[in-house]
């Protein structure tokens, strides 16, 4: 974790690129759509804080409540696509860090210091949501209105649970690191199998199929999570 000071040396140039907090910095409008026109809470203007990315009053600078109509993708930068460029993504979270960070609060009102803890909130959510292809994959069904149940087995056959089972009795009986090596070599190129067959399913617009493959992909990511702790106990 960096300290305060060290996060506040490392947004400084972006800072200053900016010329004016939140103005310059991210010009660049979502790909997914710009916000809304919306009204100050702290000085009354309405349609102050719909240019740039919508964080600040451009009256009063004041920072505004988090946007309820936008979405991760936009939030981020990113067109709403299962393929999403991972260094563009953090150079992103990045940049709203140096913009929104609680730390950057500390002296302001009691309403900014928490407004700035709910973007923070929310832009951790949305950075970890759409860096992992699972998560990335279950928030793009949700934006379709589909989403998978806990415990559902939707599009599993037998044979499928059958490798599942065989897997993790596997696991559970590996008494060496490189048999547990060997079970995550496994997973990993299972994961990387379904990942692009998602992908594929995403960018014909067959949401279904797709719903069916990330529903796999959950049992290897509990796997994963088992290998994990397997590997690192307490």
């Amino acid at each position: 974790m960096w300290s305060s000071g060290a996060r506040a040396l490392l947004c400084v140039w972006e800072v200053r690129l900016a010329g004016f907090l939140g103005r310059s910095l991210l010009s660049t409008s979502a790909a997914s759509g710009k916000s809304k026109a919306r009204q100050c809470w702290n000085c009354g203007s309405a349609g102050c804080v719909e240019s740039g990315d919508g964080f600040f009053c451009e009256h009063c600078r004041a920072l505004q409540p988090p946007d309820p109509t936008r979405d991760y993708f936009s939030l981020m930068n990113c067109h709403r696509s299962f393929k999403v460029d991972i260094v563009k993504l953090k150079h992103r979270y990045h940049q709203l860090q140096c913009l929104i960070h609680p730390d950057f609060f500390s002296q302001k009102s009691q309403t900014e210091k928490h407004l700035s803890e709910k973007h923070s909130a929310l832009l951790n959510d949305a950075y970890k949501t759409l860096q992992a292809p699972l998560s990335r994959g279950l928030y793009l069904l949700k934006l379709q209105g589909i989403e998978i149940p806990e415990g559902t087995d939707y599009g599993t056959d037998s044979q499928f649970l059958v490798e599942i089972m065989e897997i993790n009795e596997k696991l559970a009986h590996a008494q060496t690191e490189a048999a547990i090596e060997e079970i995550k070599s496994t997973v990993r190129a299972k994961q990387k199998e379904f990942t692009d067959n998602v992908n594929r399913a995403f960018e014909q617009g067959d949401f279904e199929k797709a719903k069916e493959i990330l529903t796999k992909m959950k049992y290897f990511s509990n796997i994963e999570e088992k290998i994990q702790l397997s590997k690192n106990p307490f």
